[in-house]
């Protein structure tokens, strides 16, 4: 089978599927044309179904000192497919019962990736909470390779609950879902007579309060290029479009959680005529008026060029499009989706001019240039510790965060710490 064809196999492989009839109960607001800001978030999340269940775990592996738990439907563990652009693999071994790396040799090379700070501490997974579902019913990934990503978690310590029993296809399962639970067809959101988002946000959150009949929050439509390396979504197989749901006590100022959940292959707003079936059969929203909870959707669309082939708006978990960073820091999508992450969270808010109560807290290493100095003319920079790190001013190792040039600990790396540097010669940053 030649290779391309075999890559076009895998993204419709990975795809989900669902059609059968249940009663909707709340419908999705219109989407209004806006940005992301910055909200009250005390702790956030990670979801997603097959591709999307995929990213889901490498953002969280990635990312564990930012997100608190992940729900995956229908996946298989991190780095599953390896490097990069190892479709024969995925498709193979991660979803079906080919040759695949055990969960103890994927747990030896996340250590190692952690060591090197490609990706957070693996301390962070233990005590997280993880919520997996797959269905009896779903041939497309076979269970053997959901169980191994169960193993991978409860190896790291995470706290895993697991449903296996029902007989789902291929799909995100929904009180709302349309289509009849064993089967594999589109809009692959399957309706088999539980409650699995109640399921998934117990698990995360440790109770939850019942699901809205009636939706009063805005779904807000914003452009995902602003997060993008370089400005263009569309050269990473992700769309312009980007939408998240908002409560109206999230828009007033209330502590909310936020949580990301990440579509499946043709499942993504632009993908043919699909437009907002995710986010409206999905039953998140109806649980976020409740639960003070901010729904990011972040959206793919297909990429196809003489090189690389995504049909289907896969997420990239095979490295296609020639990204070897997919899975860690660095990755192009992984990075999109954390940008929008921090702006929601935190956000950059470099001060205009140096802050009148700011003063310098910590002397010059010893070894440092004597031009390391601070300059009563730098602008102080204040920003969450991954912001920094993201544009440059710090660097990260082992969970910490340093400022570049004269190696200050600014804390815990993640959106959650800020701190406040100031360049005082080309690269060299110290605290303000």
């Amino acid at each position: 089978m030649e290779f391309r064809k075999t890559l076009t196999i895998l993204t419709a492989a990975v795809c989900l599927a669902t059609a059968s009839a249940t009663v909707a109960l709340a419908a999705v607001p219109s989407p209004a044309q806006g940005a992301l800001t910055r909200y009250n978030i005390s702790a956030s999340y990670v979801s997603g179904v097959s591709s999307g269940g995929y990213m889901a775990g490498q953002l969280h592996v990635a990312y564990s000192s930012v997100f608190q738990g992940a729900g995956i439907f229908t996946a298989g563990p991190y780095r599953c497919a390896q490097d990069f652009d190892y479709a024969v693999t995925a498709q193979a071994g991660c979803m079906q019962n080919g040759s695949r790396k055990t969960p103890a040799q994927l747990e030896s090379e996340t250590r190692t990736l952690a060591s090197s700070g490609k990706v957070d501490a693996v301390a962070n997974l233990s005590g997280d909470p993880v919520y997996l579902y797959h269905g009896t019913s779903d041939s497309t990934v076979v269970q053997a390779v959901n169980d191994d990503l169960a193993t991978y978690y409860k190896d790291f310590g995470a706290n895993v609950t697991y449903n296996k029993t029902t007989s789902a296809g291929h799909s995100w399962v929904s009180p709302l879902g349309t289509v009849s639970c064993s089967s594999t067809a589109s809009p692959y959101i399957n309706s088999c007579g539980n409650d699995a988002e109640k399921e998934m946000l117990t698990t995360l959150f440790g109770s939850v309060k019942a699901a809205a009949s009636t939706l009063t929050g805005s779904l807000i439509q914003f452009d995902q290029n602003t997060y993008a390396p370089g400005g263009n979504a569309n050269a990473i197989s992700m769309d312009s479009k980007g939408f998240a749901y908002v409560p109206t006590s999230c828009a007033g100022g209330a502590s909310c959680r936020l949580m990301v959940a990440l579509h499946g292959c043709k499942q993504g707003y632009s993908y043919q005529s699909f437009g907002n079936t995710f986010m409206r059969l999905a039953y998140l929203n109806e649980y976020a008026d409740t639960n003070n909870m901010i729904i990011l959707y972040p959206q793919a669309i297909p990429l196809s060029s003489a090189s690389t082939t995504n049909p289907n708006g896969c997420w990239n978990w095979w490295g296609y499009g020639g990204d070897a960073n997919y899975a860690w820091h660095g990755g192009k999508q992984i990075e999109a989706i954390m940008n929008m992450v921090e702006q929601l969270t935190g956000g950059t808010t470099p001060t205009a001019s140096p802050s009148p109560t700011a003063s310098p807290t910590a002397s010059p290493s010893p070894t440092a240039s004597p031009t390391a100095s601070p300059s009563p003319t730098a602008t102080c920079v204040t920003a969450s510790n991954y912001a920094h790190t993201v544009a440059g001013r710090a660097t990260a190792t082992y969970g910490y965060t340093y400022a570049k040039g004269s190696n200050q600990n600014l804390g815990l790396w993640n959106f959650y710490v800020n701190s406040t540097i100031r360049e005082t010669s080309p690269g060299y940053w110290e605290k303000c």
